[in-house]
């Protein structure tokens, strides 16, 4: 079970701004290198289905849903082995459990992977939108 941690999650007012990251972990890195790979976020409120929100692949093709396109950016430094997911112009439906992931996304298209399950759960972080 991924335990929840402080990446960049938290509390905001409606319009805000947040920034999560999340760090690969080594065996990701060791088994995902030279592949065709992608790392999204997808969020889960309490009461509500899981929601792909973001997706990006080892080619930086992205994929957002529809209910965050043009509010949130996904993108990763692969220097740093780091995904991250800006999120603006926050809503208080953005409020939810968010999870970082990856996949080995084969044969898949980030689109695919967006609405799919998930090989590996990296980080789990809360985010709160209040009005």
């Amino acid at each position: 079970q991924v335990q929840p941690v402080e990446s960049g999650g938290g509390s905001v007012q409606t319009g805000g701004s947040l920034k999560l990251s999340c760090v690969a972990s080594e065996y990701v890195v060791s088994e995902y290198t030279g592949t065709h790979y992608c790392m999204g976020w997808f969020r889960q409120a309490p009461g509500k289905e899981r929601e792909g929100v973001a997706a990006i692949d080892s080619d930086s093709s992205t994929a957002y849903a529809d209910s965050v396109k043009g509010r949130f950016t996904i993108s990763q430094d692969n220097a740093k082995n780091t995904l991250y997911l800006q999120m603006n112009s926050l809503k208080p439906e953005d409020t939810a459990m968010y999870y970082c992931a990856a996949d080995r996304c084969s044969g898949m298209t980030v689109i695919q992977a967006l609405g799919g399950e998930w090989d590996i759960l990296l980080q789990a972080t809360q985010v709160t939108v209040s009005s």
